[in-house]
């Protein structure tokens, strides 16, 4: 059986791309918790710096905006899985602290003593694909001979160096990362030939979630992205990936749910149709 894990974003942010800053203040954040966990969400994904430019956050502040939410969100929830997404590992240390469980490195390891980090909390790391990208910039004309393939380099020696650093291998996932130092033809090509990506044994986490490729190729506003996004999910969970880094939680569920039923992977929830 194949675990298709939903990964529900909880943004610490006063202007992140989709939810314009509603999860910022501690009180609204913490319902959002409730909220995905109710709808069906495996890990919390805290972030307290957006990915796209803007008004700097420095260390502290990062901090200062996810490291005591960890700790509310793991007083909350002992068994949760707590994933904070950060690329420094000062950050990464003060969060793990608090009860983090994962690392996720949006920027592809630009920091490399975050794995010395996760080695000793015990914790997991994500090792993404943001190509020459430096954190918080916006791809330019960026170009590759092969995208998949300069994804498997990057992420494959991400996740080996982890390993060497002391990392449990079961702990270590691998992120094409969409739209990051990707245009729209990128991140499509990367979504077809996701199961290269399946077939190096490392599980694969997609983050999927409303993101410009989709806008693209649908001509979408942003408010507007949600069937694109399922679109491309179920292609993603049909070829192997694992774990899901989404806005809408409970619609990933179902399409996660759907997908696995088809695969034979689970039995339907309800099966009475023609048997009495």
């Amino acid at each position: 059986m194949t675990d298709r894990v939903v990964m529900a974003i909880v943004n610490r942010t006063p202007d992140s791309f989709y939810d314009r800053g509603a999860t910022f203040a501690e009180e609204s954040a913490m319902r959002r918790v409730h909220e995905v966990v109710a709808e069906g969400a495996d890990i919390v994904d805290i972030g307290g710096v957006p990915a796209g430019p803007g008004a700097e956050v420095d260390v502290a502040a990062e901090i200062e905006r996810t490291a005591s939410f960890v700790a509310a969100v793991r007083s909350a929830y002992p068994d949760l899985v707590i994933s904070v997404d950060t690329y420094r590992h000062e950050v990464a240390r003060a969060v793990c602290a608090a009860g983090a469980d994962l690392i996720n490195d949006p920027w592809g390891g630009v920091d490399e003593r975050l794995p010395e980090v996760a080695a000793e909390f015990d914790v997991g790391i994500v090792c993404a694909h943001a190509g020459p990208m430096a954190p918080r910039t916006r791809p330019y004309r960026v170009a590759y001979d092969d995208v998949v393939l300069d994804v498997l380099k990057h992420t494959v020696g991400l996740a080996e160096r982890a390993v060497a650093a002391g990392v449990d291998p079961a702990r270590v996932v691998i992120d094409p990362a969409h739209d990051f130092g990707k245009n729209t033809w990128h991140s499509l090509e990367v979504t077809r030939r996701l199961g290269e990506l399946v077939a190096t044994g490392w599980p694969v986490l997609v983050s999927l979630s409303n993101k410009d490729f989709v806008g693209e190729t649908l001509a979408a506003p942003v408010d507007d992205r949600v069937a694109g996004t399922l679109a491309a999910t179920s292609i993603c969970a049909w070829l192997g990936a694992r774990v899901y880094r989404v806005h809408q939680t409970r619609q990933t569920r179902q399409v996660l749910d759907m997908v696995s039923a088809i695969a034979g992977d689970r039995p339907p929830r309800r099966a009475v149709r023609a048997l009495a």
